[in-house]
């Protein structure tokens, strides 16, 4: 299959929603509020414009830095391969790296704050961790060996790297059945703090996105190249150069 071949695939006002609401309603959020030292926990019935206003920030800044949080998860009806390779690194693999610190952090301070409370997750900190450690491997890979060979039109043994990776997708999915357990489905007990409840927003969030993530490739990328009974002829070996890689 050649890489140019088609593959078939209103920002709300928040200046007077409180720091609160936000946290627990915008996955990654929280990250901003700290970068500016926002506190929604404790102040987290302050309006955005109101927070902004008693830390001397630029109110627009922050809005602008919220609403690029919204994900567009919308495709058109076909996409070629090497198009939609872009949109998984920019949709998931970039997205991936900025959410998982994140909750991992928040996990940490849930699992310490909140250590003599029956319904804390105690081990999701470290479970994250791993998560983040088997993904960061898993997407290194993809980028620096699968991908560059599916942009050059494909390879004779393409199949056995995309098979590695479906492995991985399984390994990935048992263990945020682990996340869901401990978590309750990411759902917060009653009287949980904003940051727990931004924490378990979040792990919903990754959730989502990794099942979205791991179905693109599974479903339409990798079929696509599995199926073809030849890669594109290219001069040199594999792809000129670009990205000419085998297991």
């Amino acid at each position: 299959m050649n890489a140019r071949q088609p593959i078939a695939s209103s920002t709300p006002d928040r200046t007077e929603q409180s720091l609160g609401s936000i946290a627990v309603q915008l996955p990654g959020a929280t990250a901003i509020f700290r970068q500016h030292k926002l506190d929604f926990c404790c102040n987290g019935h302050l309006s955005l414009r109101q927070a902004a206003q008693d830390k001397n920030l630029d109110l627009v800044d922050l809005v602008e830095k919220l609403n690029a949080l919204e994900r567009n998860d919308n495709l058109p009806d076909e996409m070629l391969a090497d198009q939609l390779v872009d949109h998984i690194l920019v949709r998931y693999h970039e997205v991936h790296r900025q959410q998982l610190p994140e909750l991992i952090r928040m996990a940490h301070r849930v699992e310490t704050v909140h250590k003599n409370n029956v319904s804390v997750p105690a081990g999701l900190a470290s479970l994250l961790e791993a998560i983040n450690e088997d993904l960061q491997d898993h997407m290194m890979k993809e980028e620096n060996i699968l991908f560059p060979m599916l942009k050059s039109g494909g390879h004779p043994h393409v199949v056995q790297p995309i098979s590695m990776m479906r492995s991985e997708h399984i390994s990935h999915s048992d263990t945020m059945d682990r996340v869901n357990a401990l978590t309750n489905d990411a759902t917060p007990p009653q009287g949980a703090c904003n940051t727990w409840r931004a924490l378990y927003l979040g792990i919903a969030q990754f959730n989502e996105d990794l099942i979205n993530h791991i179905h693109l490739e599974n479903n339409v990328l990798f079929p696509a190249f599995e199926s073809a009974p030849e890669p594109a002829k290219q001069s040199g070996c594999g792809g000129g150069g670009r990205g000419c890689g085998c297991q």
